[in-house]
């Protein structure tokens, strides 16, 4: 790392965050606190975005430090393969992180360290062993979420209210389906390096009908959870419709594509859904908050979405930006989060 700067090494850090999906999993901790809570307290709102959003970015960091081998055939760009992280700084930085997300979940409320350790546990156990052994690992990642949508619920109660179980399956769908998606991108490399996918078990085709039925169910869950919600229902489905037409025309491209879609396409189909999911959580936000707090919170954080996947994606997933042909990418395996 001696040739580089501290201007490249912070950048290197910035990418590890990966800024275009940092804030999603801490709009889902924020639904679950809208949910359960009549009466908002500021701190445990933060509590309840940050702590989910610490264990994110820890899981980037121990995620990339599990996956440096692969990184430095197939992504060399990447911060560990490029020399611009050490593997022990990774190492540290995650650890770090996870700690601090365990020390303040403790703080709001201790009964959460459940939670807080199997959200830990469960990100290595998907980076290091279920990433690649079919839907199964796709459902677990979906999992992940869900828990971010219990911790948010115990921010604001001591124990999870049996009704946010019905809300659970909406981000577990959601994010097995995104992850799905995810895998596409890197189909002809998993399948030249045998690392066993849905896709390349069962196909690319299968996996696109497999994700989109997910979707569905997730959308079909989020609306029978907001009849059930008191305050602003008809904003909150208002806001769903918006989710759901972006989630189609991301799985409209998909099912166009052809048997195989290209890497490039893939990709696409998945910036659409890392925007789409957080008009998603915002739905739940809308009847507990209102609409203008809603739109205050998730605005922002849209905008630098948007603005960082355009900057650094496909830099990130891609060497030397995005691929034409699906086997441009041959690669390892699919790291979307």
């Amino acid at each position: 790392m001696g040739g580089h700067g501290p201007g490249a090494t912070l950048m290197a850090h910035v990418r590890t965050w990966r800024p275009y999906t940092l804030w999603y999993v801490g709009l889902v901790g924020l639904a679950g606190h809208a949910i359960t809570s009549d009466r908002h307290d500021g701190a445990r709102m933060v509590a309840a975005w940050a702590v989910p959003t610490l264990i994110w970015v820890a899981a980037h960091y121990l995620g990339d430090y599990l996956d440096r081998e692969l990184d430095a055939v197939s992504k060399p760009q990447r911060p560990i393969p490029s020399g611009l992280i050490r593997p022990r700084t990774a190492v540290c930085c995650g650890t770090v992180l996870a700690a601090a997300a365990v020390g303040t979940a403790a703080a709001v409320n201790y009964r959460t360290l459940v939670v807080t350790a199997a959200g830990v546990g469960g990100a290595l156990a998907y980076n290091g062993f279920f990433k690649a052994r079919g839907l199964l690992g796709n459902l677990v990642r979906g999992s992940l979420t869900g828990g971010a949508l219990v911790f948010g619920a115990m921010t604001a109660s001591d124990l999870p209210p049996v009704r946010i179980l019905l809300f659970v399956p909406v981000f577990w769908a959601h994010d097995a389906a995104s992850n799905l998606v995810g895998t596409l991108r890197d189909v002809a490399g998993d399948r030249a390096g045998g690392y066993a996918t849905f896709p390349v078990r069962r196909g690319p085709r299968t996996a696109v009908r497999t994700a989109a039925g997910l979707y569905a169910l997730a959308v079909a869950v989020a609306a029978a959870g907001l009849l059930t919600m008191a305050g602003d229902r008809e904003g909150g489905l208002v806001t769903l419709l918006v989710a759901a037409g972006l989630g189609g025309g991301a799985f409209g491209v998909l099912y166009a594509s052809g048997p195989e879609p290209a890497a490039r396409l893939a990709l696409r189909s998945h910036e659409v859904l890392v925007v789409e999911r957080m008009v998603l959580a915002a739905v739940f936000l809308v009847p507990g908050l209102g609409g203008l707090v809603a739109i205050g919170i998730l605005a922002p954080m849209l905008a630098v979405t948007l603005g960082t996947q355009q900057a650094m994606r496909a830099r990130h997933e891609f060497p030397n930006g995005a691929p034409a042909r699906p086997d441009d990418a041959a690669a390892a395996p699919a790291r979307f989060s």
